[in-house]
């Protein structure tokens, strides 16, 4: 059983939600990072990771109150295939723990605040399908075994933890049996908690096809799980899933979803219009009243739509005080 504070609820219980940082790969694209690679954003570990500090950064200067690292596709398997050793791998997963306490450090000693909470750190845990790079962590029936599933996420969970990570970010999962072997792991590691998002099929649906009802109450009685939610799903479906989860948890709920365009895994491009460009916070009031109490953004998500999302909680909370 977790003995150490639950930095969610820490924050919680002096906020009226928890403030979460927007896309890392699309804002490193941005800044002129090319991730048409297999390991996405943590080929930039490599190349340039000052930009990665410097996209935490700009979230931090927006408001942001957590940062998602740059691990989702920081792999041991993955950067063995690109032939590092294996302690090099490992240092490379522990070093976006590493950069993003650092961002936080850094603005904090600038810009500490009576008014926000200190910001913390989610070690970012992508789904298997993401090593696989063919956009499997959005159909979830990847036909592999528990066994294979622990060995794959078993290192990286541990780097991440010994790298000081305030609390594990296991996101865009697709499947309810990779959130239960995630789950089994973390028992390895009782003092260590994690939120847990799904990628979603549509407003009831994660993407192989489990309710949201059925994967809420698998991990209602484990206290590891500090919140439950869904991500990288069109921001039009948001609210239905959190309405959803909300019925069947009394877990904080979790939701930050992509800009609303479409991608295609297959050519790795997004398309369409972004459906809460210029609104996302008023779209995000819409996720508040459905229950969630933890909102930030995904893909396509920019630091200009989480500093009005921060700007909208501390104008709310004024009134409140």
């Amino acid at each position: 059983m977790p003995k150490k504070s639950n930095p969610i609820d820490t924050i919680l219980k002096n906020h009226s939600f928890v403030v979460l940082d927007g896309a890392l790969a699309t804002e490193l694209e941005r800044y002129g990072c090319n991730l048409d690679d297999p390991l996405w954003s943590a080929s930039i570990l490599l190349e340039k990771p000052e930009l990665i500090y410097q996209v935490h950064e700009d979230y931090f200067k927006a408001g942001a109150d957590v940062a998602i690292t740059a691990s989702y596709q920081a792999t041991l398997d993955g950067f063995l295939s690109r032939g590092l050793a294996e302690q090099e791998a490992i240092q490379l997963i522990q070093h976006t723990v590493e950069l993003a306490k650092k961002a936080r450090d850094d603005f904090w000693k600038e810009e500490s605040s009576d008014s926000r909470p200190k910001p913390i750190v989610a070690a970012s845990v992508g789904p298997y399908g993401a090593y696989l790079a063919d956009g499997s962590e959005y159909k979830g029936n990847y036909g592999v075994s528990d066994e294979t599933l622990e060995q794959f996420h078993r290192p990286r969970i541990k780097a991440l933890i010994e790298a000081g990570a305030d609390v594990l970010a296991v996101e865009t999962i697709p499947s309810l049996q990779e959130a239960k072997v995630v789950a089994k792991l973390l028992k390895e590691y009782p003092e260590t908690y994690a939120w847990l998002s799904f990628s979603l099929s549509d407003g009831t649906t994660i993407s192989e096809g489990t309710s949201l009802k059925e994967c809420a109450e698998n991990f209602n009685e484990n206290e590891q799980i500090a919140a439950i939610g869904v991500n990288c799903a069109p921001s039009s479906v948001a609210a239905d899933a959190v309405a959803e989860l909300h019925k069947h948890t009394e877990k904080p709920i979790i939701v930050y979803p992509n800009s609303g365009e479409t991608y295609d895994p297959e050519t790795k491009t997004w398309s369409g219009t972004a459906s809460c460009e210029g609104d996302f916070h008023l779209a995000a009031e819409d996720w508040y009243r459905a229950g969630a109490r933890i909102i930030g953004g995904c893909c396509r998500t920019e630091p200009k739509q989480i500093k009005k999302l921060a700007e909208k909680r501390s104008e709310v909370e004024r009134v409140l005080l």
